[in-house]
């Protein structure tokens, strides 16, 4: 088996339409902002300065990311497994990030680049409560492009379908998982994680 290089991509896909190049704005416009307010879920990804990357699910309520201009979104931190690679990566790497937001229904999604920085001030914080409590730390992106994506991925996936819906039951929960793989704390059921996640929020 021979890796594919770089020159080799240019004979296997034909170059993007004038149209899918021009697609990719310097800023967030009307239709984008309109989107990230109807959005509770996106993916962030970072990079480390070692090189290492990392992609993280973030969700709230529909519109939990702000668009306070045409170049800045703030992303409130909520409560997690207090890894916080995303922030590490941030901080210690080069800050360049991207995010890839949903909205359920809909099968195009919106990519959006830019560099983070982190900010604990007590105001914005204090503006920024759901689910009863302030975020920790709030994440600053500095936009530097975005454009939508087409639906193909979500389209061949179903994801939106009811009928492509596993049953949770056919999976064993994370604490069950967790435990088998590091013989670890307790192991919990489904149901049991699903209550204490209600109280974290």
């Amino acid at each position: 088996m021979t890796d594919i290089s770089a020159a080799d991509l240019a004979t296997i896909y034909p170059k993007p339409t004038p149209r899918v190049v021009a697609k990719a704005r310097p800023s967030i416009d009307a239709h984008a902002k309109n989107f990230i307010a109807m959005s509770p879920f996106c993916v962030l990804a970072t990079s480390g300065a070692d090189g290492s990357v990392d992609a993280s699910p973030r969700g709230g309520h529909p519109g939990f990311i702000h668009v306070e201009g045409p170049n800045l979104l703030l992303m409130p931190d909520r409560s997690g497994n207090n890894r916080i690679d995303s922030f590490k990566n941030i901080v210690e790497g080069s800050g360049f990030l991207q995010l890839i937001f949903f909205v359920p229904g809909i099968d195009e999604t919106l990519r959006v680049g830019g560099r983070g920085s982190l900010t604990a001030d007590p105001q914005l914080l204090a503006s920024m409560v759901e689910f009863g409590k302030p975020p920790r730390a709030v994440l600053r992106i500095e936009v530097s492009e975005a454009y939508f994506h087409c639906g193909k991925a979500l389209m061949r996936s179903r994801l939106w379908s009811q009928e492509a819906q596993v049953k949770r039951a056919s999976f064993p929960s994370i604490s069950e998982i967790i435990h088998d793989q590091t013989t670890l704390g307790e192991p919990e059921s489904q149901a049991a994680v699903e209550a204490r996640y209600k109280t974290q929020l």
